[in-house]
């Protein structure tokens, strides 16, 4: 079932062809013909034509994905937290920085560029890889979503690393002030490249490089894709463990008052 999963990601997002939609597509055009004929017959005003043949099997919204729901979760923590700055790494705008942006500033940065200007984003394109164009210690919350796991991969333009990811886990803490938080997330699972798309890393790996960082882990969360929810996970075992059911890691991290790093 998952590399079948994997032949169809690849087929309608890298190729163009979607097989469930193209052996959909005759079924909705029967129901799309039927709407019309009945339609017609209490119609008076102009009629054009522009076929809908997919909406009859979709539910209310995508609500399923573990982005949604990391982006809600996140949302309303900060809103909450009501941190005196929140810059946000990577993360998407169509998801978790329009969400933020909906109730306070937030401040973007991206190695990819931004020609739009959007209300509530304050935009700024770095590399996360090179400590020296971002500054220390500058913000007391900060976020990157479902995004260190690309850094090095050269998808969005990036330099080759092999090792960006952890780079990036220690660049994102050179950030934080003393006392702030980092909302960090990637795809739990063995440690491995599924190049150039992502990584995937255990939640202990993670764990790993944020103490090395001078972090301190606050709480684990693993992304149920069965029960569509984040689970929260004891970090004093090796609970710190995945299963085939988690997609997604969400980390909740703190600076110490007292380190620099």
């Amino acid at each position: 079932m998952r590399t079948l999963a994997k032949a169809n990601w690849f087929l309608s997002q890298q190729l163009g062809i979607d097989l469930r939609t193209l052996l959909r597509a005759p079924w909705g055009m029967a129901l799309y013909i039927r709407d019309l004929m009945r339609f017609r017959r209490t119609n008076a005003l102009k009629l054009r034509f522009q076929p809908c043949l997919h909406d009859w099997w979709q539910q209310a919204g995508a609500v399923g994905t573990e982005y949604f729901w990391q982006d809600l979760v996140v949302a309303r923590m900060i809103h909450d937290a009501a941190p005196v700055r929140h810059i946000d790494v990577g993360s998407r705008l169509d998801g978790f920085v329009a969400h933020v942006a909906s109730f306070r500033e937030i401040e973007v940065f991206d190695v990819r560029p931004l020609e739009s200007t959007i209300p509530g984003v304050v935009f700024r394109q770095a590399d996360m890889m090179s400590e020296n164009s971002l500054g220390r210690e500058i913000t007391d919350s900060l976020s990157c979503l479902h995004a260190v796991e690309h850094f090095g991969l050269g998808r969005y333009g990036d330099p080759l690393n092999a090792q960006g990811s952890m780079l990036g886990i220690a660049n994102l803490a050179r950030l934080l002030r003393p006392g702030g938080t980092l909302y960090l997330s990637c795809p739990v699972g063995e440690d491995e490249v599924f190049f150039n798309a992502h990584r995937a890393l255990r939640p202990n790996t993670v764990k790993a490089a944020i103490e090395g960082a001078g972090l301190r882990m606050v709480q684990c969360r693993l992304f149920n894709s069965s029960t569509k929810a984040f689970e929260v996970v004891s970090m004093d075992h090796a609970a710190l463990a995945h299963g085939p059911q988690h997609s997604l890691g969400l980390y909740l991290c703190e600076k110490p008052a007292s380190t620099t790093v």
